[in-house]
């Protein structure tokens, strides 16, 4: 049984095929009805005809999608802040070249963008969002989220960012001004969270474990150990 996500998206097309053509049988009198314009099902079709001419490997994605998915995660970027917050001076080299930072801990991008970190304090908050596309710091973040492309999202967090950001359950004082930043497909933001009080005694380690991708967007503020800033 063929248990990648792929397997699976080629069972539900096949079983919702299925289900088309037995409506169809049902009622000749309807308009025939096509398998459902599912983004995901879309996808699959392409990556069949790819595979099929020979120009796509299928295991070499699989390898690919595994690796954004569960081994990059937001788990490189949040190596990243969790170093900045104890090394002073990386931290200034990130804020002044990031790509160059960010290749000291060995996260390279091979799709040639910049990126740049920009750094929350008492008085500002920085909030990413992407209003053409869904451009990402892969190199660092993984997969973007859901909601980080959709509509939704990308238009509201331009006009109401401090309602967004309610919404996340991230609430500021009326005197912290808000930064939103327009990743495109040249230039990712990557937000410098603040570090939480009472961390001062944890590692490097322990303080990447506290830093999330949603921090790292800029929709939420990192915790301290329990939970509660």
């Amino acid at each position: 049984m063929d248990s990648t996500r792929r397997g699976f998206l080629a069972a539900a097309g096949t079983a919702m095929a299925g289900d088309a053509v037995h409506a169809q049988d049902q009622d000749h009198d309807h308009a025939h009805q096509a398998v459902p314009s599912d983004p995901a099902l879309r996808v699959k079709a392409l990556e069949s005809l790819l595979v099929e001419k020979g120009l796509v490997d299928r295991a070499a994605l699989d390898l690919l999608v595994d690796r954004f998915e569960h081994k990059v995660g937001p788990r490189d970027g949040a190596r990243v802040v969790a170093r900045a917050w104890v090394d002073p001076a990386f931290k200034k080299r990130l804020l002044t070249n990031a790509p160059s930072a960010i290749a000291e801990l060995g996260y390279t991008s091979g799709q040639g963008e910049h990126m740049l970190v920009v750094e929350n304090g008492p008085t500002i908050h920085n909030l990413v969002v992407s209003t053409l596309c869904s451009c990402y710091p892969w190199a660092v973040l993984g997969l973007p989220p859901v909601w980080y492309k959709s509509t939704a999202y990308r238009s509201r967090a331009v006009i109401d960012p401090r309602g967004v950001l309610r919404e996340f359950g991230t609430e500021l004082d009326e005197d912290v001004e808000v930064h939103v930043w327009d990743s495109t497909a040249e230039l990712r933001y990557i937000v410098l969270p603040e570090r939480p009080v009472g961390t001062e005694n944890m590692s490097e380690a322990e303080l990447a474990e506290l830093v999330t991708r949603d921090a790292m967007v800029g929709v939420s503020k990192v915790l301290p150990p329990g939970g509660k800033a």
